[in-house]
């Protein structure tokens, strides 16, 4: 009997025990079926579909005649899903067996490996080569988790001649998703570094779309269940003209230099060139050490652009505007003769401000100052303006000031003055100072964006524009590109219009006076040119001493520097030039600014 009751005490719970067990399965499955659904729907969708980013095709560059400068090339690439991949060295290493693969590649594969996902496909090598291609599709069955990519690379088919303005693309890193929307950039390998690409990257780049894919248990692709389209960037065009560019670059030869040429009516930038330059196609898949130390260690350093960043004393390049504030603030008169000995005494001072030319030049007004360069003139003038009228004056041209050219990293120069000094150095101003900074030398230094910019106001007669290389733009589907307005950055105060055409005729005479300076680049045909020659010093003269060129380092001579605008009578261009130790500007620089012209109005002039 007890036995009995110890067997259904025992029965009973058990059967209690499985009731239970049930019951506590039922409400398991009542609450994963009834108010776990939706979430459990949503992870069985997502091992099913997956939404992959759609990259945009990034925008071309044109220059203002149509003509390519930067565009994209159909190349492939390696790329690896580590979760996907079982032992990751041995992969790589097995890789590097059929597909050349640098040490640096694999360094940099690394490093982005480390802020994607294990599920991301990372590019391990951009730019593969044919046969790299097809050694890969041989053993494709032998590495799980690694596809060759299709994609569009950019390429700059005229090398080194643009790399100073187009800047270049480069692989995308943690530095450049910190200024941008790193959503928008899902995808996306490469981002605007430097120049153009830099610049006007939102507008190059475009909009990411996406795509929502069906995968089977193995993560194949079985079909494309929605699509989002992106949005191309905008293909741009600049205001440049290669044609214009490559005449400035073979006319700077070897020598190390800039040259900007504008159009000085809306300040439109038709040449911008810097040598040297180094070929931007290198950087666009990863540039090896080698060739970046090749760069680097380069003679007269390739990857400074001269035209945005070098400053350099502008010399008698600045006379015509120190003689237009001259005229304008009534110190001088177009007849005030002024007689050029040789050397110029401060008054009650000894020591002598020498003339470029020995025994000086006679008697000169304002017109034979500029014709022939007389520094003893511009020395009396600029005594007399004082250096605050002169900085105030000069500053209405942007000298001293950023141009607001549509690239990164521009210098200021400077435009000196009392206060600047006091600033600078906390010392005062000199009258010797205010002296010779009437011949653009001392303390002032210009970049040949400055000079071709305040170029510009005086031929146009005042209006002082923003430089810009940006001409247009167009956005896929638009059956016209849309133009950049000009940017009047300043319409200067003009006292007497007749002030202008003297300083004007005077550089005029600069190429085709009698005595000009640099007679040598008259043209042969009807057009005439106005411009100035100008020579900055590298390293200032022992007092007493004569400057020889030809027993002078290289290194140590002198820049030489040439202004000009043409034509004469109907302003279309106008150039600066710096052509770094060559010497003298008109001999050096001059028909530098001789060839940029002709190229540009060879072209204006075709029916």
């Amino acid at each position: 009997m007890q036995e009995s009751l110890l067997f259904g005490s025992r029965a009973t719970t058990a059967l209690l025990l499985i009731v239970g067990a049930i019951l506590l399965l039922s409400l398991r499955y009542v609450f994963l079926q009834v108010f776990s659904h939706d979430e459990f729907t949503t992870r069985s969708i997502s091992n099913r579909v997956r939404i992959v980013p759609v990259a945009p095709n990034r925008g071309l560059i044109y220059d203002r005649r149509g003509r390519p400068v930067a565009e994209n090339l159909p190349a492939y690439r390696l790329e690896l899903v580590a979760e996907k991949v079982e032992d990751l060295e041995a992969t790589i290493l097995a890789l590097g067996r059929i597909i050349d693969l640098p040490e640096d590649a694999i360094e940099k594969f690394q490093k982005n490996r480390s802020r994607h996902r294990v599920f991301d496909s990372v590019p391990l090598k951009f730019n593969l080569s044919e046969a790299e291609v097809a050694r890969f599709a041989v053993d494709r069955h032998n590495f799980a988790g690694v596809e060759i990519v299709p994609y569009l690379a950019r390429h700059y088919p005229y090398g080194e001649l643009l790399t100073h303005v187009l800047g270049y693309v480069g692989r995308l890193d943690e530095n450049d998703l910190r200024r941008v929307d790193a959503g928008n950039y899902r995808g996306t390998t490469h981002i605007g570094k430097v120049g153009i690409e830099r610049y006007y990257e939102d507008r190059l780049h475009g909009n990411s779309g996406i795509e929502k894919i069906e995968t089977n248990a193995q993560g194949r692709v079985l079909s494309v269940l929605e699509r989002q389209d992106p949005a191309h960037g905008d293909d741009l065009i600049l205001s440049l003209d290669v044609q214009v560019q490559q005449a400035a670059w073979d006319a700077l030869g070897d020598r190390a230099g800039a040259v900007v040429a504008m159009d000085p009516n809306d300040g439109s930038v038709l040449a911008m060139v810097s040598k040297p330059s180094f070929d931007a196609n290198l950087f666009v898949h990863g540039i090896s050490g080698e060739n970046y130390r090749a760069i680097l260690n380069a003679p007269n350093r390739p990857l400074f652009n001269r035209a945005l960043l070098g400053g350099y004393e502008p010399g008698s390049t600045l006379k015509p505007f120190i003689g237009l504030a001259g005229l304008e603030l009534e110190v001088i008169t177009p007849d005030k003769q002024v007689f050029s000995s040789g050397n110029y005494y401060m008054p009650g001072g000894s020591r002598p401000f020498r003339d470029w030319k020995k025994g000086g030049h006679g008697w000169v007004n304002i017109y034979g100052a500029l014709e022939q360069s007389v520094n003893t003139y511009f020395y009396r003038l600029a005594y007399e303006m004082g250096i605050d009228a002169m900085h105030d004056y000069l500053a209405q041209f942007g000298f001293g000031d950023r141009t607001g050219l549509d690239l990164l990293g521009e210098n200021r120069g400077v435009l000196p003055s009392r206060q600047w000094k006091r600033g600078q150095f906390g010392l005062p101003w000199y009258p010797g100072e205010t002296v010779i900074a009437g011949i653009g030398q001392g303390f002032n230094v210009t970049t040949p964006v400055q000079l071709a910019t305040a170029l510009s106001a005086l031929a146009n007669g005042g209006s002082r524009y923003s430089p810009r290389l940006l001409f247009a733009s167009k956005r896929m589907g638009d059956e016209q590109a849309q133009r950049v307005e000009a940017r009047l950055a300043q319409q200067i105060p003009i006292r007497d219009s007749a002030n202008w055409a003297i300083v004007q005729e005077g550089m005029r005479r600069v190429v085709h006076g009698e005595r000009g300076t640099a007679r040598a680049i008259q043209p042969e045909s009807a057009y005439q040119i106005a411009g100035k020659s100008g020579t900055a010093q590298v390293v200032a003269q022992v007092e007493g001493s004569e400057y020889v060129e030809s027993q002078t380092a290289m290194h140590l001579r002198h820049h030489a520097l040439f202004i000009a605008y043409a034509p004469f009578s109907n302003p279309g261009i106008v150039v600066a030039i710096v052509v770094e130790h060559g010497g003298g500007g008109s001999s050096q620089a001059g028909p530098v600014a001789r060839a940029v012209i002709d190229a540009w109005l060879s072209q204006e002039l075709e029916p």
